[in-house]
């Protein structure tokens, strides 16, 4: 067995775990507030169209911006947005399939329990419902594939599941993560729809034995489901919990990696989450639902500070700390000692040929080039004042996800990207970063941040103090390359990263 699959494989009890405890919890209360809905609906004929037609706008929102949407109106992340937001994917296939089978039930059949004096109660268990049963439960089975799949989203928003697999692997080029993640879903899709298949037949043929069958294995998934709450509950007191955060590269999660080893070794206990946006990630410290985590001083001087000057890397770094000590009480700790900054990087033999070095240089060229760029950045203060400092009006600017941005530019999809110094894939691509003489763009130190309650856990501070001006940016580069380009586990990297600290 490869190392690669035997490190994905040791983490996917966790995972796979925490994806079965939401995705039942969220079917579980789709099934409580979907039910007797339904019911209501068949009886309330006005309640019928506003209720399916809310359903089916849920579910056409697509899954990831839904959970995105959670973060904010309920102020948290992690478990609770990436529940509501399932509960909520799940009552369309429940709520239509129901109303449907029980309004599907032959009227003279209806008629015939009036005829025999049954209440509506009576009439509801005893005959609408065995009758519509066969449709209601191929709703229910259409729902948890629904939410089985759709839960793989809940990663960037803080909460694990087997989408923990699936991001990083996507962002560090991992196939073995990938398949890993996406086979367990599909596998624990599979499962659970035969399940309840299982539970139908048991019912059908009225088989107490076949029924107790399902029943076991069911409370088999919901015990393996509650593990991790379990073993929360039954963790060592002595060591003390800490939420770390990262971002969605690569550079993000080895840093990830390198604070939870060393929290670890200080006698903390580490709940990393992995993969979050730059925005959740900030609110999430804000409000205390994650204690730390890697961001770029340039990130928090444009899209906290709202600043578009450019002064020196010191005067940002000092007016940084500052102001989150002073609005948020966020404890920024220094900074790590690398600058992993944006920068505009093309193609080399593309600049050979127009003779660019420059921003500058690109500013004339710009409108017969195609920019390619991740999620983030078109939206970023940072891109706004470039593109107005320099002038720039590019003939189709492109997103991407990271990993794919430096492959479209690798392939000539794209003519420009919008790269991270410290990127690995830099070099392989042979790509040149311009430079930017008008320092358009800020500095973007690496910072420890810690939340306002982290900060004050003297413990927390004096172990990560440790890692302040510890890393080079070539260290980092190297380390990123390793993944990036070499195709190294992230562990590999922080293994390489922690040789070459200062």
């Amino acid at each position: 067995m490869s190392e690669q699959l035997q490190a994905q494989l040791d983490l996917l009890p966790g995972y796979l775990s925490s994806h079965l405890l939401i995705s039942l919890s969220a079917l579980g209360i789709g099934l409580l507030i979907c039910l007797p809905l339904a019911v209501v609906v068949t009886r309330v004929q006005s309640l019928h169209w506003p209720t399916l037609t809310f359903a089916s706008v849920m579910q056409t929102i697509p899954g990831i911006a839904l959970l995105a949407l959670m973060v904010p109106l309920l102020a948290t992340i992690g478990f609770l947005p990436a529940l509501v937001a399932l509960v909520l994917y799940s009552m369309l296939p429940i709520l239509r399939n129901t109303v449907t089978g029980i309004l599907e039930v032959d009227p003279n059949l209806i008629e015939a329990a009036d005829g025999l004096g049954m209440t509506s109660m009576q009439k509801l268990f005893r005959v609408e419902l065995p009758l519509a049963a066969p449709v209601i439960i191929a709703g229910i089975r259409t729902s948890t594939v629904w939410v089985v799949g759709t839960a793989t989203l809940s990663t960037p928003v803080g909460a694990t599941s087997l989408g923990n697999f699936i991001f990083p692997g996507l962002q560090t080029q991992n196939a073995t993560a990938v398949l890993v993640g996406s086979a367990a879903a599909a596998g624990l899709a599979i499962v659970l729809d035969q399940l309840i298949r299982l539970i139908e037949v048991a019912s059908q043929r009225r088989s107490k034995g076949l029924g107790l069958a399902a029943l076991s294995v069911l409370a088999v998934l919901i015990v393996f489901g509650l593990m991790p709450k379990i073993m929360t509950l039954t963790a060592d007191r002595d060591r003390p919990t800490v939420v770390v955060g990262t971002k969605q590269f690569t550079e993000q999660y080895i840093l990830g990696e390198l604070i939870s080893r060393t929290l670890d070794r200080a006698g903390f206990t580490v709940d990393l989450r992995p993969g979050l946006g730059t925005t959740v990630l900030f609110d999430a410290i804000s409000d205390g639902s994650i204690d730390c985590y890697v961001d770029y001083s340039g990130t928090i001087w444009s899209n906290v500070m709202n600043r578009t000057d450019n002064p020196s890397a010191d005067s940002v770094m000092s007016a940084v700390t500052r102001r989150l000590d002073s609005d948020f009480e966020i404890l920024c700790l220094g900074p790590l000692g690398f600058e992993n900054a944006y920068a505009l990087a093309a193609r080399g033999r593309l600049c050979d040929s127009l003779g660019i070095s420059s921003i500058s240089d690109l500013a004339s060229h710009a409108n017969s080039l195609v920019l390619g760029t991740d999620y983030d950045f078109p939206s970023r203060p940072e891109w706004a004042s470039v593109r107005d400092r320099y002038g720039l009006a590019f003939d189709e600017i492109r997103q991407f996800d990271a990993t794919l941005m430096y492959t479209a530019i690798g392939q000539g999809e794209v003519d420009v990207i919008s790269a991270y110094s410290t990127d690995g894939r830099i070099a392989d691509l042979d790509l040149l970063v311009l430079e930017d003489p008008f320092e358009a763009f800020p500095p973007y130190d690496a910072v420890i941040l810690l939340s306002p309650r982290a900060r004050h856990n003297e413990n927390l501070t004096n172990a990560l103090s440790g890692l302040i001006e510890s890393i080079s940016d070539d260290a980092m580069r190297q380390s990123n390359r390793r993944v990036d380009v070499d195709n190294e586990t992230i562990s590999a990297a922080a293994d390489y990263l922690e040789e070459r600290m200062k």
